[in-house]
Formats: structure tokens, C-alpha cells, sequence
């Protein structure tokens, strides 16, 4: 009996310390930057122990379905095979991104889909230079947007063959505008869910796995969170509406709380990702370890692991874990805590 605890014990430790998604989020380069970005895949994040790459496409793909929405200096198909090719050698799975609803724009610079199609904009004709606004947002009942927007994410999908893919949707503050014909007037987390089940159930389509971040499910004022790491718009509800086998990304980059938690609570699967603070990375890895060693293994089975984000372009943050000593602040800072964070992966490993 001794023996069969100990034998117990021992394959509780170990499920506790593996972690099936090791992640790193880097947005994706410029088409002079892939045979960096492919020498960092394949001689630094097998080293570092990383098993999942994010990367943040947008519009930075020269789109054949679609071509109005590319950037001027996308990546071509010939770039990101060569992208796919370093992940492969290294063992790295590859999910591409594309940032849905939310985050259209950035200052004054309005991105791909509503630069070529400003009939999907949330407030059309609103905020000449996107003065007074965070980012702008597609109206989610446009009767045209889900055409454009699936063309990408299938295109996207197959040139990076991909089995998953993550449809970003943080920070949505525009939503449900009184500005906008088709949304004025429905609740918010209505409009939030049945936009997250229509992404979902279209990749369901393609057998393909949903991501997305996770901040909009979060109640700010119950969370003590605030209104950017959680919602104080009414979104929150909408995780009640939603298919549970998205894999939610839960960032928090000035604590620790035990959101990753409530998310496995609710049925989804679960990653944490800090940003640029180590001891808050590894506060959150401490907890993922936590609940999977003293869980049931129905919650605790859903703890994936950790996605390091990184907000800097990917070659600045390349650069700085080489060691660029004019490497800028955020792209160190960002370096460190990857690093810490999987010192503390490998540690348990």
C-alpha cells in the first residue's frame, strides 16, 4: 500500500511540474527580420524549454483572398514557411493571430480592415485621427465584416497550417456604440458572445482550437481588476454564453491574481502571461503549479501553462536577448522576464 502512495505521490509531482503549453507571443516580423526571427526559433526557444509560439500577424500578411487589407511591407507566403520551417526543427507548435473586434487601430494609424473597409467601423465618420479613443472596433453586425474577416483567418490558417488559432479580442472598449446603426442599444456581453461563438464555431469548422485573451470575461469592479485587465463595460456576463474549449490567455502584468483559477472553474482551458515583472511571472506560474498538484484533475487538467507576452516588435525583443546593449527599456524588461519565467519552467522540469 505504501508503495502504490509513493508511486501516487510521485505522478502527481510530475503532472504538477510538466506543463503542456510552454508559450512565447511575438508579433510578427518584417519581411528583412524572418531569418532572425528563425535563428532565435531554433537555437533559443528549445534552449529556453518553449514549445508554443504566438505569432501576432494582423494585417502584416500579403493576403491573396483579401490583398486591400495588407500592409505596404508584409510578410509573403515564402516568409512564413520560413517561419513554420525554423518552428518545426525546434519543436515549436505555431498559432497565428489576427486581433478581432477590438484593437483596429493604434494612435492615429487605422489598421487593415477598416482602412480598406470603413463601412465596418463600431463609430463611423467618429474620431477624425482617432483622437479621444483607445483603439477602434468593427461593428460585430456588420452583414459584410464575417466575410472578409473568415477569408483572412482560413488564408492564415492554411499557410501556417495551423491547428489553432487566436483571435486576440482584449481591451474591446468601443462596442454596442449608440454611434453605430446595427448595435446601438443591445448589452454589450450579448454582442461579445455572439461574436466569440461566431469565431469559434467557424474554426470548429477546420477542426481548429480557439485562443483569445481573457480579460473581457473578468467583472473589474467585483475583481478589484480595473477596466483594462477587466471589464467595466458589461462584457463580463458573456462568459456564461460561450463554448468552454477556448483556450483563455489570461494576462495580468502588475499581479498575480487567481483569475487563471476562476477561467479552469468555468471549463476553459487556461494560460497565464505576465508581460515585463519577473517575480509577477512567477507568482503566476507558482500558481498554475499550485492548482495542478492540489486540484482535481478535472480543474487541474485545464491549468495549461504560461505565455509570455511581449509588446515590443520582434526583432527589438531578438535583439535584446542577444544582448543589444541599445536595446530600449520594455524590450529588456521583457527579456528578463522570459528568461525568469523559464528558469522557473525548466526548475520543475
Amino acid at each position: 500500500m505504501r508503495r502504490i502512495l509513493f508511486c501516487l505521490l510521485l505522478a502527481t509531482a510530475a503532472f504538477a511540474a510538466e506543463l503542456p503549453v510552454r508559450g512565447l507571443h511575438l508579433s510578427a516580423p518584417k519581411p528583412d527580420e524572418v531569418p532572425l526571427l528563425a535563428r532565435f526559433i531554433q537555437d533559443a526557444l528549445p534552449k529556453e524549454g518553449v514549445n508554443t509560439l504566438i505569432l501576432e500577424v494582423n494585417y502584416q500578411y500579403r493576403y491573396l483572398r483579401r490583398p486591400e487589407v495588407a500592409d505596404a511591407d508584409a510578410l509573403s507566403r515564402d516568409d512564413v514557411k520560413q517561419i513554420l520551417a525554423a518552428c518545426r526543427k525546434a519543436g515549436v507548435r505555431l498559432i497565428p493571430m489576427i486581433n478581432c473586434l477590438g484593437h483596429q487601430s493604434w494612435a492615429k494609424q487605422t489598421f487593415g480592415l477598416l482602412r480598406s473597409h470603413p463601412e465596418f467601423d463600431e463609430t463611423p465618420g467618429k474620431y477624425a485621427n482617432n483622437e479621444g479613443i483607445y483603439c477602434r472596433s468593427y461593428g460585430p453586425l456588420h452583414p459584410a465584416v464575417h466575410d472578409v474577416l473568415f477569408d483572412l483567418i482560413d488564408e492564415l490558417s492554411e499557410t501556417f497550417e495551423a491547428d489553432a488559432f487566436h483571435v486576440g479580442m482584449d481591451e474591446v472598449f468601443l462596442l454596442g456604440e449608440p454611434d453605430c446603426p446595427r448595435c446601438q442599444g443591445r448589452l454589450k456581453a450579448d454582442l461579445l458572445a455572439g461574436e466569440v461563438r461566431l469565431l469559434h464555431d467557424h474554426l470548429a469548422r477546420t477542426h481548429r482550437t480557439m485562443w483569445m485573451w481573457g480579460d473581457r470575461f473578468l467583472d473589474g469592479a467585483a475583481t478589484g481588476l480595473g477596466e483594462w485587465e477587466a471589464s467595466f463595460n458589461g462584457t463580463h456576463p458573456a462568459i456564461g454564453h460561450v463554448p468552454n474549449d477556448i483556450v483563455i490567455c489570461d494576462w495580468h502584468y502588475e499581479a498575480a491574481p487567481p483569475t487563471a483559477p476562476f477561467f479552469a472553474l468555468k471549463g476553459f482551458p487556461v494560460v497565464s502571461s505576465p508581460w515585463r515583472k519577473a517575480k509577477f511571472a512567477t507568482a503566476q506560474l507558482d500558481l498554475i503549479r499550485s492548482v495542478r498538484a492540489n486540484a482535481g484533475e478535472k480543474i487541474a487538467s485545464r491549468m495549461l501553462g504560461v505565455l509570455q507576452t511581449t509588446w515590443v516588435p520582434s526583432a527589438a525583443f531578438v535583439r535584446a536577448y542577444y544582448g543589444d546593449p541599445k536595446a530600449d527599456k520594455a524590450a529588456a524588461e521583457s527579456v528578463n522576464c522570459f528568461r525568469t519565467l523559464f528558469a522557473g519552467v525548466r526548475k520543475s522540469e
